[in-house]
């Protein structure tokens, strides 16, 4: 929370915001100091997953709350407001509802760190608590049992080493390509988190630059890979690598969605190839990725290519990274259930079917277990966004725009066809912020530690009956 008071040796005259951050900060960090001294134990002891997930969810809370304090402070927004601006930060969403045109440096750059911490918080937090350090972390909640080594306190300090490279390398190349330092700083951090915040209210497409967006593309592509996949890369061990089906889903659907767009939407739009291209191109890897750039407004897209943009969004990133969406690996699982149905159809009773998929360098038996686990969370995502659409509609707005901006939301993508601002109905807002929220922690993992909580709190109310 202090990172942005970095800044005021280059930017002085943000002095008098300082105490924004400082205040915050001091209760936090001091509520931290009590609560070690009240609860620290000599003995180390392992979490359930219900325990971690608690952590989880209120180590979050917690942060977000404070999170949105200087941002209301600094900017003089509302408190539903500035909590929804943190939310989008921290779960590297990208909506957002403060006019950067009118906010200053610090403040531009806190919602770029937020992003840039939420990305590789969230795997190193939930590697780190949910099942001590020799567990399977996040990988498990996220629907696949991966991670870069066994020790997961290991993989944790592996995670931040490939994302901090990730943001150095982006920062240099953004340099090279023609931004300034600061706009480097920022649209560095919110490519390789796949959060999308920008310094300008056009996003990326205020350059208009074919090598700024050069620069982003493999940023967001790095930023949507498994750190598992990213750390099979950084060894040179391709052959893992592309034997991976998020990877070869992510090459499908890119071209596929990209091509569709360019011919359907992007050729009519843009009287130049080159542009179209660029657009549909760009726009389509954004979607996918859940990284939120843009390098144009879709007030004048027709509804085909909102439509695609629309199901990019709803598959979302790759697992254990810093995307959202339902994840590519629960995608590709389903259409190799798809096509397993149909070659048991064709095989002879006696007959095994291999139901193997690849998860790292090991090829993975696919239970019924684990079918039964993704058909659930995949229902449970689909009938939150059905709600969240209905709400979106109740407020006002069409039902095109209503599926667009809650995919959005959910997804924790960023894009927008122009409903998130500041003036939208706070129903609308709290349904967006609760979206982003569930989104990017998983619902499962928010669902199951609110049930634990509930039942806890029960039990410690319930009054203890005296023997005889």
């Amino acid at each position: 929370m202090l990172s942005p008071l970095l800044l005021l040796p280059v930017y002085p005259e943000e002095m008098k915001h300082a105490w924004a951050f400082l205040l915050p900060a001091g209760i936090l960090g001091g509520c931290g100091v009590l609560l070690r001294r009240i609860f620290r134990r000599n003995a180390y002891v392992v979490l359930s997953i219900q325990e971690g997930g608690i952590i989880v969810l209120v180590s979050w809370s917690a942060v977000i709350f404070f999170s949105a304090w200087p941002l209301s402070l600094v900017l003089g927004i509302d408190f539903s407001r500035a909590v929804f601006e943190s939310v989008s930060a921290w779960t590297t969403t990208g909506l957002s509802v403060v006019d950067v045109t009118r906010a200053g440096k610090l403040i531009l750059f806190w919602r770029s760190a937020m992003q840039l911490a939420g990305g590789a918080g969230l795997a190193v937090i939930m590697m780190s608590t949910i099942m001590g350090p020799t567990g399977v972390g996040i990988s498990g909640a996220e629907g696949r049992g991966d991670q870069l080594v066994p020790h997961v306190r290991r993989s944790a300090r592996l995670v931040l080493l490939i994302y901090l490279g990730y943001a150095c390398a982006g920062i240099a190349a953004y340099r090279l390509a023609g931004m300034s330092l600061f706009d480097a700083v920022n649209h560095s951090f919110a490519a390789v988190s796949t959060g999308g915040f920008s310094t300008r209210p056009e996003s990326i497409g205020f350059w208009d630059s074919p090598a700024i967006e050069a620069v982003s593309i493999p940023l967001m592509l790095l930023g949507n890979l498994s750190f598992v996949t990213a750390w099979y890369l950084w060894k040179g061990e391709f052959r893992a690598v592309f034997r991976n089906g998020e990877v070869r889903l992510m090459s499908a659907l890119i071209p596929f969605s990209a091509a569709v767009v360019f011919i359907f939407t992007c050729k009519s739009l843009y009287p130049h190839l080159e542009k179209a291209f660029r657009v549909a191109v760009f726009e389509s890897i954004s979607a996918l990725t859940t990284t939120g750039f843009s390098t144009v407004s879709y007030g004048n897209w027709n509804a085909f290519g909102l439509f695609i943009l629309i199901v990019l969004m709803l598959i979302g990133g790759g697992t254990c990274s810093t995307a959202g969406g339902i994840k590519q690996f629960r995608i590709h699982l389903l259409w190799n259930l798809l096509i397993w149905e149909f070659k048991r159809a064709m095989m002879q009773r006696q007959a095994i079917l291999d139901r193997s998929v690849w998860e790292g360098d090991k090829r993975i038996l696919v239970d019924d277990t684990r079918i039964r686990q993704i058909s659930a969370f995949i229902f449970l995502y689909m009938a939150i966004y059905g709600a969240g659409v209905a709400v979106m509609c109740a407020c006002g707005f069409s039902l095109q725009d209503s599926l667009f901006e809650f995919a959005s939301a959910i997804g924790t993508v960023g894009l927008s066809i122009g409903v998130t601002s500041a003036t939208m109905p706070g129903l609308a807002l709290w349904a967006e912020t609760l979206a982003m929220f569930l989104g990017r922690l998983e619902f499962i993992v928010v669902i199951v530690s609110l049930l634990k909580i509930g039942r806890d709190g029960r039990l410690l109310m319930r009054p203890t009956v005296k023997g005889n």
